[in-house]
C-alpha cells in the first residue's frame, strides 16, 4: 500500500512538472520585458570579455594586468549586490530593475570621457559603474522571474529567461570581433614600444574610439528599455508584511546547507565561465597563431553553442531533474577541461568550445536550486548568489597570474576545480 502511494506521488509530481505553466498569461508581458534585460547584460558581459584582448594590446599589458578588466567588472557585482537587496526589500523588484538599468546606462556613457583621456584606469572605473548597475539589475531580475509563476517551474522559468542572455552575448561577441578587435593596429608590443609618443597616441586613440562607440550605442538601447519598463504595468512583488531582520535572515540562510553549497558553486562556476571565455582568444593564439580578430572566431563559436545549448537544456528539464542535468554536464566539462590542458593545436580549442555548451544551464540552475524554499529570505539569498559572481574577478585574475608564471593551458586548472565541485553539487550536494 505504501509502495502504491509512493508511485502515485511520483506520478503526480511528474505530471505537475509537465503541465504547470512557465508563466501565467496575465504576467506574460512583464515576463518578456524583464527577460529583455537578460539579453542586455549578456551583451555587456561578452563585450567585456573582448576588452581583455583589446586593452592588452592597446595599453601593452601582461595577462595579470589585463585581467583587471574582470576584477573591476565582477568586483562591482560583489560590492553592489547586498545594497541592491536592501533597496529591493524597501521598494520593489521593478524599482531595482529601473535603478540597475539607469546605472548600467550611465557607466556605458562614461566610456566617452575615458576614450578622451586614454587612461586604462578610467576605463576600469567606467566598467565598475556599469557593472554596479548590472549587479543591481541581476539581483532584481533573477528572483523577479522566479516569482512570476508556480514554484515547481521556477528553475525552468529562470532557465527560459536566461536563454535570452546568450542572444545578447552573441551580439556582444559579434561587435567585439567585427568592430572592436578588427580595428586593432597590427603593431606588436615591441613595435609599439619603439614608436614616437605622438604616433603611439594616434594609434591608441583610434583603437579606443572603436571601444567607445558600441558602448554609447548600448546606452541608448538601455534607456529605451528603461522607459518601456517604466510604462509597463508589472506585479510589485515585494514582501512588506512584517518587520525584517537582516541578521536573523543571514542566520537562517547559513543554516541551509544547500544554499551555502550553492553560493560556493556559483563562485566557482563564474570563475570557470569567465576564465574560459576571457582567455579563449589568448589560448587560440597560443595554440594556432593568428591575430585577435581571427582568434575571436572560436569565442563566437563558444557563445553560439552556449546559446543553443541553453534552449535545449531548458526543454530537457521537463524530463530530467535540473540537478542531475547540472551534474552530468559538469562532468563532461571537467573532462573537456583536461583535454584543453593536455592538448596542443585544434583538439584543445574544440574542447574549449564544447565546455561552453556544458556551461549553458549552470548559472540559472545553481541559482534556482539554491534559493528554492528560502521564502522571505529569497531576496537576500539571491543577492548572496549575485555577490558570488566575484569568482569571475578573483579566479580569472588567478588564471592570468598562472599564465604569466607558466603557460596559458595550465591556467585552466582553475575551471577544472570548479567543474569538479559542480559535478558533486549537482549529483549530491544540492539535495537537502
Amino acid at each position: 500500500m505504501s509502495e502504491l502511494s509512493t508511485t502515485q506521488s511520483i506520478d503526480s509530481k511528474s505530471t505537475t512538472r509537465k503541465k504547470s505553466p512557465f508563466v501565467p498569461k496575465k504576467l506574460l508581458v512583464p515576463f518578456v520585458m524583464i527577460t529583455s534585460c537578460f539579453a542586455l547584460w549578456g551583451l555587456a558581459h561578452n563585450m567585456t570579455d573582448v576588452l581583455i584582448a583589446q586593452f592588452r594590446k592597446v595599453f601593452i599589458l601582461n595577462d595579470a594586468q589585463s585581467s583587471l578588466v574582470q576584477m573591476a567588472f565582477y568586483g562591482a557585482y560583489f560590492c553592489l549586490a547586498l545594497p541592491a537587496a536592501v533597496y529591493i526589500k524597501k521598494f520593489s523588484y521593478k524599482s531595482g530593475v529601473l535603478l540597475g538599468l539607469g546605472l548600467f546606462a550611465f557607466g556605458a556613457l562614461l566610456f566617452y570621457p575615458a576614450s578622451q583621456t586614454m587612461q586604462y584606469s578610467h576605463f576600469l572605473a567606467a566598467l565598475f559603474v556599469l557593472a554596479g548597475g548590472l549587479s543591481i539589475l541581476e539581483t532584481s531580475a533573477n528572483p523577479y522571474i522566479i516569482s512570476m509563476g508556480p514554484q515547481d517551474t521556477a528553475t525552468q522559468r529562470l532557465n527560459l529567461a536566461q536563454s535570452f542572455n546568450p542572444l545578447g552575448s552573441v551580439a556582444g561577441v559579434l561587435i567585439g570581433k567585427f568592430y572592436i578587435l578588427s580595428q586593432l593596429n597590427p603593431a606588436s608590443d615591441a613595435e609599439r614600444g619603439a614608436m614616437a609618443t605622438t604616433q603611439l597616441k594616434a594609434i591608441q586613440s583610434q583603437e579606443l574610439m572603436a571601444v567607445m562607440v558600441p558602448y554609447i550605442m548600448t546606452a541608448a538601447v538601455i534607456l529605451g528599455v528603461w522607459l518601456s519598463i517604466v510604462l509597463c504595468r508589472m506585479p510589485k512583488a515585494v514582501d512588506a508584511s512584517e518587520a525584517y531582520s537582516y541578521s536573523k535572515s543571514f542566520a537562517r540562510l547559513f543554516r541551509k546547507k544547500v544554499f551555502v553549497r550553492g553560493v560556493l558553486g556559483q563562485f566557482l562556476y563564474m570563475g570557470a565561465q569567465i576564465g574560459c571565455w576571457s582567455w579563449t582568444i589568448r589560448y587560440v593564439m597560443n595554440n594556432i597563431g593568428g591575430n585577435e580578430a581571427e582568434a575571436s572566431t572560436y569565442y563566437l563559436y563558444s557563445i553560439l553553442l552556449f546559446s543553443s545549448s541553453r534552449f535545449l537544456c531548458t526543454s530537457l528539464m521537463r524530463y530530467i531533474e535540473p540537478a542531475k542535468l547540472l551534474g552530468g554536464l559538469a562532468t563532461v566539462a571537467a573532462v573537456m577541461t583536461v583535454v584543453v590542458m593536455m592538448s596542443d593545436g585544434y583538439a584543445g580549442i574544440y574542447a574549449l568550445v564544447v565546455i561552453s555548451g556544458c556551461m549553458s544551464l549552470m548559472f540559472p540552475t545553481i541559482y534556482g536550486l539554491s534559493v528554492n524554499g528560502l521564502g522571505k529570505d529569497t531576496q537576500l539569498g539571491g543577492s548572496c548568489l549575485i555577490m558570488a559572481i566575484l569568482g569571475g574577478a578573483v579566479l580569472t585574475a588567478m588564471m592570468g597570474w598562472i599564465s604569466d608564471m607558466t603557460e596559458i593551458s595550465l591556467a585552466f586548472i582553475i575551471p577544472l576545480i570548479g567543474f569538479t565541485y559542480l559535478t558533486w553539487f549537482g549529483l549530491k550536494g544540492s539535495k537537502a
